[in-house]
């Protein structure tokens, strides 16, 4: 196995695992009482999580081969943080991270 293989997928792992488990720790040290538990937590963070798993392992081939794809990547990873953080829909933050993708893609290569 290429070692390229095994870091991808032990940083595709740790990060969803953080997905996942920071939502629930975070939670927890709330001053206020949490009116949903913890399993209606996890599964609204399983949305977020497997869409950054996605563009994670979409991504890195690309940023590997072109390093150009790097800053606009992690221009989609924090529109999609913040949007979704904002809105706690799934549907709004993944496109609005595909434009934003493809607006720093597109005034990056015009430069």
């Amino acid at each position: 196995m290429s070692p390229d293989v095994l870091l991808l997928g032990l940083l595709v792992g740790g990060v969803n695992f953080l997905f996942r488990y920071l939502p629930l720790r975070i939670r927890t040290v709330q001053s206020r009482p949490a009116r949903r538990g913890v399993t209606a937590v996890l599964l609204d963070t399983i949305g977020i999580a497997s869409i950054c798993a996605l563009l994670v392992v979409s991504c890195m081939p690309d940023i590997m081969a072109d390093d150009r794809r790097l800053l606009p990547t992690l221009v989609g990873f924090a529109v999609l943080g913040v949007s979704f953080w904002k809105t706690r829909s799934i549907i709004t933050p993944t496109l609005l991270s595909a434009l934003a993708y493809g607006i720093a893609w597109k005034l990056l290569t015009d430069v």
